[in-house]
Order: structure tokens, then C-alpha cells, then sequence
């Protein structure tokens, strides 16, 4: 999979979800703010999230985010399991 013009925000964003989720079985980033870093929707499939309620899932995403989630106005999370 390429990762065509992807801009440092989403690079970044990726690398701390990589770190705080090494099972994850896909990572997505997109910056929806137009490339100014201010907006991002992040795309997640782990195991980790199996077996806990969305919002759970969410407050994981959260925590390993806290630090860039600082510089940010908005995030949209989708998490999933792998399909069996």
C-alpha cells in the first residue's frame, strides 16, 4: 500500500498509533482539515479492541493520542476487529 503525499501530521499521527497499537492490523490517517493538521480521521483495526464497548475503544485511541490531541480541534476515530 502507497502512502502518496501523506503529510507530516498524518505520518506522525500514524507512528504514535504504530507505537500504542503494534497488533493493529490496519492504520488509516487522513488530515480533513485541508493539510493544516488541525482535523484528522483516524481509521484503526486491532485486535486489542475486541470484546470492548465503542467509547472504550475510543478512550484508547484518546490515551495514545494525548500528547498530538493537544495541537488538534478535531478527531473522528473509526475502530475495529479484524474479521475471523
Amino acid at each position: 500500500r502507497s502512502f502518496t503525499s501523506q503529510t507530516d501530521g498524518e505520518a506522525r499521527v500514524a507512528q504514535v498509533l504504530r507505537e500504542k497499537f503494534p497488533g493493529a492490523s490496519a492504520i488509516k490517517v487522513v488530515d480533513i482539515s485541508g493539510g493544516c493538521g488541525a482535523m484528522y480521521e483516524i481509521h484503526i483495526e486491532s485486535e486489542e479492541f475486541r470484546d470492548k464497548r465503542p467509547v472504550q475503544q475510543h478512550r484508547m485511541v484518546n490515551q495514545a493520542l494525548s500528547e498530538e490531541i493537544k495541537t488538534m480541534h478535531g478527531l473522528r476515530i473509526f475502530t475495529s476487529t479484524p474479521k475471523p
